[in-house]
């Protein structure tokens, strides 16, 4: 049965954490299955087909029949991104949004740093506090230490 819970995790692209986390059981409980330590307890099978109700309970305790129930296609089924294999996500409307969104947050931060130039902070509260450094950065990723001793 670790084989094709394997198999599972593998359809879905879960990680055993995220398999585990989507059960709602430990994490340690995924692993000590898959390294063949533990066999999977009836609550675990039946959080899986609880879960995951397109999976055929007959392939899963018996390994007999198919992966999943009759009339279910699997290409239909949501599934975590893969990392090497990433479909696009974003639609046009979703990427011209992400990228207005993107500009105006450019453009907050250019006027904030030009707010920020003309600040002052008042430190005389604090007699115990000493400057140990000063840290200039430049906008060439350059920068420039200063220590007062």
């Amino acid at each position: 049965m670790k084989d094709r819970i394997r198999l599972i995790m593998e359809r879905e692209n879960l990680t055993p954490a995220k398999f585990a986390d989507m059960l709602n059981i430990n994490r340690a409980v995924i692993s000590h299955i898959l390294n063949g330590r533990n066999n999977p307890s009836l609550d675990v099978v039946t959080k899986i087909l609880g879960d995951m109700d397109y999976i055929n309970p007959e392939w899963l305790i018996n390994g007999t029949g198919n992966m999943y129930k009759n009339g279910i296609d699997p290409e239909s089924l949501p599934k975590e991104p893969d990392l090497f294999n990433q479909r696009e996500v974003f639609s046009v409307e979703s990427k011209a949004k992400a990228e207005k969104q993107e500009e105006s947050e450019l453009k907050n931060q250019e006027i904030s740093h030009q707010n920020a130039d003309f600040k002052s902070f008042e430190t005389s509260n604090r007699p115990d506090k000493k400057i140990t450094q000063i840290i200039i950065y430049y906008n060439d990723n350059t920068f420039e230490r200063f220590n007062p001793y």
